[in-house]
């Protein structure tokens, strides 16, 4: 039963995305203000750069830390090795890619549009939903 649970139908289509050019204090505040533990990096296009997630902001505080203080921008901190899913996929499947990896949320593609991100804690409601 859950092998038939897509992602489309837990992921987070609320998405609240970033920029480049946006200044990390900001990127930061934003992942706290929306209680999301990452973000999507945007260019001008809409197409996805990276992502900015609460572990790039440690390393914000570890420069703010040693610099004593937080200037930079998103582009400078963000992760560009970005795995995605589909959105069609089975979210036993992507329980599986969460279990052998760090990350703690990917962004969700169909068609070749960014349309959602889906969370750890999406692929446990789905779950508990299928009970």
């Amino acid at each position: 039963m859950l092998t038939k649970i897509t992602i489309a139908d837990y992921m987070s289509k609320h998405l609240v995305t970033l920029t480049e050019e946006t200044s990390v204090f900001e990127a930061i505040k934003k992942l706290l203000d929306n209680k999301v533990t990452s973000a999507p990096v945007l260019d001008k296009q809409k197409h996805l750069v990276g992502m900015f997630s609460e572990k790039d902001g440690m390393k914000v505080v570890l420069e703010c830390a040693y610099n004593q203080s937080m200037v930079g921008k998103v582009g400078e901190y963000m992760s560009t090795d970005v795995v995605a899913v589909e959105a069609s996929a089975s979210v036993v499947d992507l329980a599986e890619k969460f279990e052998g990896s760090s990350v703690r949320s990917y962004p969700v593609f169909e068609d070749n549009q960014l349309v959602g991100l889906v969370s750890r804690t999406d692929v446990l409601r789905a779950l508990v939903s299928a009970k």
